[in-house]
């Protein structure tokens, strides 16, 4: 964890609120040098609170996050950690327009391979340690209806990142290294129009977590909350892939012929 120290320098995307602020409150506790990123005029408030650099950008704009990587490089010199947090909640289903769909792809998962792509390199050329986060989501693994182009897109983050920690340990060797959030249920911006949902987390909680576990070397950082535990999550999961493996129907946790063996196995029965 030498990475997150006084004097080195971190980017975060999505920073204004939520998970990525949270982070960027501990990454500016620690004395790292915190760029916040985001698309919200809230971001320059939350910069100010930290004594931190806010960058307004829209990571959907390749070129903008290629400038943003430029101007990072001649102002603070080598970035340590890069957290790719930034995403929004669309709504959509497979039958819904185009626009929102394109929205959400464009934000949520081309926004990390843009960030991933004009940072990494340089991270991978520079000779220091790095760490790479990727903020993903549960809902990319165990695709609840109901909002299948937030799915899609967060399953895709899970693909480029587990690509990305393949590709810098055959590259590196482990001296950068990518890693998976993937938070519970968690009280953020996007969540925070209907309430706190029982339960859930607050965004220091998951970046607590998230801390502990990049201690520990975990790729994937699984973070419970306070109505699911691990155990829960991994019969979830399992039942997902469940589906592949036994050939039943798409989404059969959620399927009128399946749902009560699904309570039985998450039972444990």
């Amino acid at each position: 964890m030498d990475m997150i120290a006084p004097g080195k320098v971190a980017v975060v995307t999505g920073a204004a609120s939520g998970i990525g602020r949270a982070a960027a409150e501990r990454f500016a506790a620690a004395g790292m040098q915190v760029c916040l990123v985001d698309s919200a005029p809230q971001v320059e408030e939350a910069a100010s609170a930290l004594g931190a650099t806010a960058f307004t950008v829209d990571v959907a704009d390749r070129p903008s996050v290629e400038r943003l990587a430029r101007e990072v490089a001649e102002r603070f010199g080598p970035v340590s950690v890069l957290m790719n947090n930034a995403a929004i909640h669309g709504g959509a289903d497979a039958l819904s327009g185009p626009e929102v769909w394109a929205r959400v792809i464009d934000v949520n998962l081309m926004g990390v391979l843009h960030g991933v792509q004009a940072f990494v390199p340089a991270m991978v050329a520079g000779g220091a340690r790095g760490v790479v986060i990727n903020t993903g989501s549960k809902q990319g693994i165990t695709q609840p209806p109901g909002n299948t182009a937030y799915n899609v897109s967060k399953a895709g983050v899970k693909a480029l990142t587990e690509g990305l920690a393949h590709s810098l340990r055959e590259g590196t060797g482990g001296r950068v290294s990518a890693h998976l959030l993937i938070p519970g249920s968690t009280f953020t911006g996007m969540t925070r129009g209907g309430g706190k949902p029982e339960g859930a987390w607050m965004p220091h909680q998951v970046v607590d977590f998230m801390m502990e576990r990049l201690a520990a070397g975990d790729f994937y950082i699984l973070c419970p909350d306070d109505e699911t535990t691990r155990a829960m999550d991994e019969r979830r999961m399992a039942w997902a892939m469940g589906d592949v493996i036994e050939n039943r129907p798409a989404l059969s946790r959620w399927h009128p012929d399946h749902k009560d063996a699904f309570a039985a196995f998450l039972a444990g029965g």
